[in-house]
Formats: C-alpha cells, sequence, structure tokens
C-alpha cells in the first residue's frame, strides 16, 4: 500500500480544533480537501503530518504556532481613523473589513477596538498564535 510522499495529490478529511477543544473547521460535513503535497497549499505543520499516511489511516496531531499561522505579529496591527472608512460602515468590534493594497491584493482585517475617532485592526491570521489539533484521515492518494 502507497504512503503519501511529496508531490502527491491527496484527499484527506480533518477536522481543526484549538487546544481548548473547539472546532474552527472540519471537512467531515462536506468534500475532503484535494491538495498537492510540496506546493504551499497548507500551513507547513498540516502537510508534514499527512507524509508517509496511508489511504484510511487516521492521526490526531498537534501543530505548534510556528508550522501553523505563526506569532501574532504586532506591525500587522494598524490604527484607522473614522474619516478614512466608508461612510456606511458602524465598525464593531470582530467585524471583518478588507482593504485593497498598492499591489492591487486584498488583505482581510479583524476589527480589535473601537474608539471614538479610531479603530484598531488586526492583519493577523484568526489562528496565529495558536497551537492547533487536527484528527486526519488520508482518503486517497492521487
Amino acid at each position: 500500500m502507497s504512503q503519501v510522499k511529496e508531490n502527491d495529490t491527496v484527499k484527506v478529511h480533518y477536522t481543526g480544533k484549538l487546544t481548548d477543544g473547539r472546532v474552527f473547521d472540519s471537512s467531515l460535513e462536506r468534500e475532503p480537501i484535494e491538495v498537492t503535497i510540496g506546493k504551499g497549499m497548507l500551513i507547513p505543520g498540516f502537510e508534514k503530518a499527512i507524509i508517509d499516511m496511508k489511504v484510511n489511516e487516521k492521526k490526531t496531531v498537534e501543530i505548534a504556532k510556528e508550522e501553523a499561522y505563526g506569532d501574532i505579529q504586532k506591525e500587522l496591527f494598524h490604527e484607522v481613523k473614522n474619516e478614512q472608512l466608508p461612510p456606511d460602515v458602524k465598525p464593531e468590534i470582530g467585524m471583518g473589513l478588507a482593504s485593497k493594497g498598492q499591489d492591487g491584493r486584498e488583505h482581510q482585517f479583524r476589527v480589535v477596538d473601537v474608539k471614538e475617532d479610531h479603530i484598531i485592526i488586526d492583519g493577523n491570521h484568526p489562528l496565529a498564535g495558536q497551537n492547533l489539533i487536527f484528527d486526519l484521515e488520508v482518503v486517497e492518494i492521487k
């Protein structure tokens, strides 16, 4: 029976959890994800965890934040004056915002604080700074 190796295209079912057990994502109610190993499509720890797995093999792994979304980067917090916001936006903590950079790419932010004349937004991935736990099952190796 073959095992997952670099450059293989695989289908994997997963359930991602925080270390307190809360589920943040799962493929169990939909199709498994299909990815090619080694193309940077997944966080590094996820890819490393499925290397050498066989079809129908299941395992649970804890992925350190360094192999997931990294540490929280303070430089990704920004102050935005109210007059810089679209007039129809009423910012609330937790609200998602998007902005186009000078390169034309869209960047995602979350509102983390609302002051009288400005807001603080966070451009870190929502799972940055956290170790993650994944239940994995290799469904297919192509």
